[in-house]
């Protein structure tokens, strides 16, 4: 059987690979917080036909003759770069301008941690009247995390993620809290009814990746730490890189619709020049058997 039956195959195999990924950046164009990804493509392995010769004295050296065998994906890239960001007025809606990650998780005896770029966060409501209102990620419920009250200033990274659930009382002091206010660091003052403000009430906590790139998607604009993301290091926003926070926005998908339509022109030229390759492998091999005639 002819090599480039096989070739032309893994071709079309991974052009259609190439579709998926530009098909979920586009699916995704809107989607609050989204990381593009793009494929990259690596041969593999080649038949050698013969090996090189180094020279002589009397004849100079000969390359090696050999016959790649097929593509295959080389990596399937998550693109971390910053989303535009667009403006809601909604309060509880958060935008980070910068590498860092908001921090999420369920409050299990064994809790999970999750992290997002998706800031379209609610406030909850207590089993009671007077019990305090949760900070939720909107499309799961689970709770922001942070520090209950805020870090002090200058306080260092810590690699020991933050257990408190970030909540709005009701009251405080025995004073009606009428409002809170976000800062860039994420650091929650309330206003309360008679007119004073109770400062660093808490702090919503940012972490930060040595490569974002090698975080795990989960679904729901969720990640998760893998062994080549690195461990997460938390502090407040607008620390270390972590990023500006800002209330009332959020951070758009970073698709370029320019960008996809583009590769998939590329993906689906390259799936026809394949395809092309095996009718014309096809014809030849016809043309062997009609020889028998």
């Amino acid at each position: 059987m002819m090599r480039s039956f096989f070739s032309a195959i893994s071709g079309l195999r991974d052009h259609q690979i190439m579709m998926d990924v530009v098909g979920n950046n586009i699916a995704n164009v809107n989607t609050t917080g989204f990381k593009a990804s793009r494929v990259t493509f690596q041969d593999i392995i080649s038949q050698t036909l013969s090996p090189a010769g180094g020279p002589s004295g009397t004849l100079g050296g000969k390359d090696p003759r050999q016959v790649g065998l097929g593509v295959a994906p080389a990596t399937i890239d998550a693109l971390t770069t910053q989303g535009n960001i667009q403006a809601t007025g909604k309060p509880t809606d958060f935008a980070l301008q910068g590498d860092g990650y908001m921090v999420l998780s369920d409050d299990a005896a064994a809790p999970t941690i999750s992290f997002t770029r998706d800031g379209n966060f609610d406030l909850g409501i207590g089993q009671n009247a007077t019990d305090p209102r949760p900070l939720l990620h909107g499309a799961t419920g689970l709770h922001v995390k942070g520090w209950v009250p805020a870090q002090a200033a200058g306080t260092g990274d810590s690699a020991t993620a933050p257990t408190a659930d970030i909540t709005v009382p009701v009251t405080q002091g025995g004073v009606a809290v009428t409002g809170f206010n976000v800062d860039t660091t994420g650091t929650i003052s309330l206003t309360l009814a008679d007119g004073t403000t109770a400062a660093n009430f808490a702090q919503i906590a940012i972490a930060l990746f040595p490569n974002a790139g090698g975080l795990n998607r989960q679904g729901n604009n969720l990640f998760a730490t893998t062994a080549n993301s690195g461990a997460a290091s938390y502090n407040g926003g607008n620390i270390n890189g972590r990023g500006q926070l800002n209330a009332g926005f959020l951070e758009m998908s970073n698709v370029d619709l320019a960008t996809q339509f583009t590769n998939m022109i590329i993906a689906q030229r390259g799936f026809q020049a394949n395809s092309r390759v095996i009718t014309t492998t096809d014809q030849i091999l016809q043309d062997l058997v009609d020889m028998k005639r």
